[in-house]
């Protein structure tokens, strides 16, 4: 992996985790046409790097809101900031418990080719489509059985292609939930996750000599950087746009892309 191709994976991978596209499925897809070929723990390694970038663009952009909730919790009483953090911790069961146990056989079953990311494109699609029509009655607030549920919709993410923003988001809407409150729970409430798996990874990575594989030092630092930066654009502007409920046009783009990828992946095997 050179400096360009880390550069533009970067970029992807911090606009992607906040948008309703997938991050994962762009990943792959960028990897896929910029010839990216490394082995499996440089791969793992660049994965670390940028999903900790974009964890600390959201506490960038979210520090208000995260400093609000610690602050509130060490009063040590029942408040509105213990309630959203419980909240938080309930959204966190359902991932934790796929993402412990099940994520390798996930991955093992139905991979992370092209066709799996176009079918979960066209599911990306759909539900942020159903989401955008429906009009169910609005709550005042988040529950602890909604925090549940949107945590199941994280966890069914793990797919490649099957966007974690989009299905939290998408989920919580239909559910009744007011589109102000959504858009930062949603990206709250992945933090954990993703510094679990992080860890995880990492603790992965460090079992043999080559922890960073064949992966040198600049593209994981550019990586990093471009991450950093796109996801901090990226998280402020979709909680605008999930404000003024303007899904749809995801939708739309999602489902191009699955056409796309679920078209030339069948053309090219009907070809062989």
């Amino acid at each position: 992996m050179d400096w360009l191709q880390a550069l533009i994976l970067g970029i992807i991978q911090g606009l992607t985790e906040y948008l309703p596209v997938s991050s994962s499925g762009h990943l792959t897809i960028g990897q896929e046409y910029l010839g990216v070929n490394v082995d499996a723990k440089a791969q793992l390694a660049f994965d670390i790097v940028v999903h900790v970038a974009t964890v600390m663009s959201t506490l960038v952009i979210l520090w208000k809101e995260v400093s609000w909730v610690f602050k509130g919790m060490f009063k040590f009483q029942m408040n509105d900031e213990t309630r959203y953090a419980l909240n938080i911790i309930v959204s966190m069961i359902p991932v934790g418990i796929v993402g412990v146990f099940f994520k390798d056989k996930v991955e093992e079953v139905f991979g992370s080719g092209l066709l799996i990311v176009g079918c979960m494109l066209a599911l990306t699609a759909l539900l942020l489509a159903f989401s955008y029509y429906a009009k169910p009655r609005q709550k005042e607030s988040i529950s602890m059985l909604d925090a549940f549920i949107i945590g199941i919709a994280q966890a069914c993410a793990v797919m490649p292609g099957l966007s974690r923003s989009g299905s939290t988001i998408a989920t919580g809407l239909l559910l009744g939930n007011k589109k102000e409150l959504l858009a930062q729970f949603s990206f709250l409430m992945v933090i954990p996750p993703i510094l679990g798996e992080a860890l995880l990874d990492t603790m992965k990575a460090m079992k043999g000599e080559a922890v960073f594989g064949s992966i040198g030092f600049m593209p994981l630092l550019i990586g990093f950087v471009a991450a950093f930066l796109s996801g901090c654009v990226a998280c402020q502007w979709m909680i605008n746009i999930v404000k003024k409920g303007k899904l749809i046009y995801f939708a739309i783009y999602c489902a191009i892309v699955a056409a796309f990828l679920l078209g030339s992946t069948w053309g090219a095997t009907l070809l062989k």
